[in-house]
């Protein structure tokens, strides 16, 4: 089998210049994952639509794809309430509204209501802009799921899903109806000036269509893909509305808001509108199967990922004798935290860096991001014996890969004592195959230096969504950077 072939290859490719470690110790680690629970974060976003958590860092704006469930008594959450619309709002839904659909993902049996979103009619066409993420179990499962549109009117229709652009959330439906020109969607991207009035629409909480009204500013700077900031509402339902100007041009899709934030929400740019309705344009035949033409998306950004990842060496910093690697760029952001003011037998020292951006697959999976920590424990009290068992729960080896997952392999480890150029250490490597994607894997990398019975290194690299290849090259590149600079 190519993965545990790949793994012997993956030590013999990167610790066969090492020399192997003559003594062992228990090392630990903090988990690097989702929770961030070892790093002061921001606290998590989501898109319009409640979603699951990705698997690696939280990013500005997590996916999301359902209507969240009707609140119980005493349970309404005042923030949904949309403000009453300006009279230039009252106009524009007035000439919009025509165009404007619900999405709804059903079961193929019963035809009950899985998930919605919204969408908006191209044109005069028949054709639908709306996000990946609204159709995403339509596209993943279409045995099990099928699509239909509502309109203002009430009035219902099949839907049938021509392309999908996972990189940028976004897809395009065909519908039996055509629009009535109210969002022509330009060859050229609208130009914005910060503070620009823009009007989202969409049908929030699947209460009823609405607008919402906000100002265009600026574009994310902590994404792998652009995204435009809106400082305006954008409420679960409305995923795959469109955002337009004062004049009614096509400014971008809603996609996601900050949690944690005031009318902090998130648009896919009308630019990658415009591209996948071109290439709709060139389809002769729509596909039956979405998921090899997924796959050919995410292995596209993987490689971008991993090429501007591993463009320059990793920036190397110091955590007492030690030196690890890490990179901080725009697109991943690092935090650092310790325990020093914590009554407590030993002392810590984190540093986790993660990528603020993941790819939306589904609910339960998101892929396309990287992950590194370094953890540094040491303790002038303990007894080398209760440090080592310290350091062994810590490491976490029980844990890895123990969380089950249907689109995921189960895990597959190898385990070696390696040296770095100036660092003996013990190192795990996992990896999990995507069932669906061929060709895509995870990558988990635990390491723990071997070289002091009081005090470790530990480290982790999470990579998800690469090729075999990607994987090894970003798993080599972080085991030689990590060393050690002097003396305890």
């Amino acid at each position: 089998m190519k993965p545990a072939a790949c793994l012997i290859a993956l030590c013999a490719l990167a610790c066969c210049p090492w020399r192997p470690a003559v003594a062992a110790a228990a090392p630990a680690h903090v988990h690097p994952a989702r929770a961030q629970s070892s790093t002061p974060t921001p606290a998590p976003a989501t898109r319009p639509d409640n979603a699951a958590t990705p698997p690696l860092a939280v990013p500005p704006a997590t996916p999301p794809g359902t209507t969240p469930p009707a609140p119980g008594p005493g349970e309404l959450d005042t923030n949904t309430t949309l403000p009453p619309p300006s009279s230039a709002a009252q106009q524009l839904y007035s000439d919009a509204q025509a165009d404007l659909l619900q999405i709804r993902m059903l079961l193929r049996n019963g035809r009950t209501q899985s998930t919605v979103g919204s969408g908006f009619l191209v044109g005069t066409s028949n054709l639908v802009l709306t996000n990946y993420h609204v159709v995403s179990q339509m596209a993943l499962d279409p045995a099990v799921y099928i699509g239909e549109f509502v309109d203002t009117d009430g009035k219902r229709g099949p839907v049938e899903l021509l392309a999908v652009d996972v990189l940028h959330d976004l897809a395009v439906l065909r519908v039996n109806r055509n629009g009535s020109g109210f969002f022509p969607v330009p060859d050229k991207a609208v130009k914005l000036k910060q503070g620009q009035d823009l009007y989202s629409l969409g049908n929030p909480l699947d209460l009823g269509f609405a607008i919402s009204e906000g100002a265009y500013n600026g574009v994310v700077s902590r994404s792998f893909y652009d995204q435009l900031i809106f400082s305006g509402p954008i409420n679960s339902g409305m995923s795959g509305g469109p955002s337009v100007t004062a004049s009614g041009a096509v400014a971008g899709i809603n996609v996601s808001k900050r949690r944690d934030g005031e009318a902090v929400s998130f648009l896919v740019p009308v630019k990658y509108a415009q591209e996948l309705l071109r290439r709709v344009a060139l389809q002769r035949t729509t596909p039956t199967d979405f998921n090899p033409l997924i796959a050919e998306q995410l292995l596209a950004h993987q490689r971008a990922m991993v090429a501007r990842l591993l463009d320059t060496p990793l920036s190397i910093k110091n955590m007492g004798p030690y030196r690890v690697p890490v990179r901080e760029s725009g697109q991943v952001r690092c935090w650092g935290r310790s325990n020093v003011m914590m009554e407590a037998s030993f002392s810590a020292d984190s540093l986790s860096c993660a990528m603020e951006s993941a790819i939306y697959v589904s609910d339960n999976q998101q892929t396309g991001q990287v992950s590194m920590t370094h953890q540094y424990l040491r303790s002038a009290s303990l007894h080398p014996l209760r440090f080592a068992a310290l350091a062994s729960s810590e490491f976490g080896l029980d844990r890895l890969g123990s969380a089950r997952d249907a689109r995921l392999t189960g895990p597959l480890c190898s385990e070696r004592f390696v040296h770095s150029s100036s660092l003996p250490l013990r190192a795990v490597t996992c990896v999990r195959a995507y069932r669906k994607f061929p060709g895509l894997y995870n990558f988990t990398l635990l390491s723990a230096s071997i070289d002091n019975p009081q005090a470790t290194l530990l480290s982790r690299l999470d990579v998800a969504g690469v090729s075999y290849e990607n994987g090894m090259r970003v798993a080599r590149a972080f085991l030689n950077a990590l060393g050690r600079s002097g003396k305890f």
